[in-house]
């Protein structure tokens, strides 16, 4: 694995970084939660842009512009369809996608919120299992990437994304230690 995952509790829309991801649904509408977030930080040029490539497929993600935020882009990550739930391949393949819109930009950081959770209605748990495996997959293939940073809202988020990350790290070291 080249780049590294960063875990940080926090405010998405704040993070200075090449990419954030948005938590979306297919519509591209920008509503409550990440999305919210990222609609009153960076003002109404997102939401524009996101009308005018709108709607895409669950599952897949779509680039913007990141209007008054910090960071250069907003990859919208449709995890869901509007009013509707995610599911584990859904989150699966929006973060895929957002990963390779990152590259495909020449992205070096990206921040990434637990897509799915919250209102998606995927478990904390079953979340963060599925986004870290994707993430440690990209970074050990091709990529412009050298930081994946999981920006959770609030610790109890925070904690599982770090429990599942510590017991991935354990579990590729014992299998490196079982190959010496």
């Amino acid at each position: 694995m080249r780049g590294r995952i960063i875990l940080r509790e926090g405010d998405i829309s704040a993070e200075r970084v090449d990419a954030i991801v948005n938590a979306a649904n297919s519509q591209l509408v920008l509503g409550a939660g990440v999305a919210g977030a990222i609609r009153e930080r960076g003002g109404p040029t997102i939401q524009q842009e996101c009308d005018a490539l709108g709607p895409i497929e669950v599952g897949d993600a779509a680039l913007t512009g990141a209007g008054a935020l910090a960071a250069k882009f907003v990859i919208h990550a449709a995890g869901m369809p509007p009013g509707g739930q995610a599911d584990a391949a859904s989150v699966r393949s929006s973060l895929r996608r957002s990963l390779e819109l990152a590259r495909e930009r020449g992205c070096r950081t990206i921040a990434v919120p637990a897509i799915g959770a919250g209102i998606g209605g995927l478990s904390p748990q079953r979340c963060a299992e599925i986004l870290i495996d994707e993430a440690r997959a990209h970074l050990r293939g091709e990529t412009t990437l050298e930081e994946i940073r999981f920006v959770l809202f609030g610790e109890p988020t925070y904690r599982i994304f770090e429990s599942v990350n510590d017991a991935v790290a354990v579990r590729e070291q014992m299998e490196r230690l079982k190959k010496r």
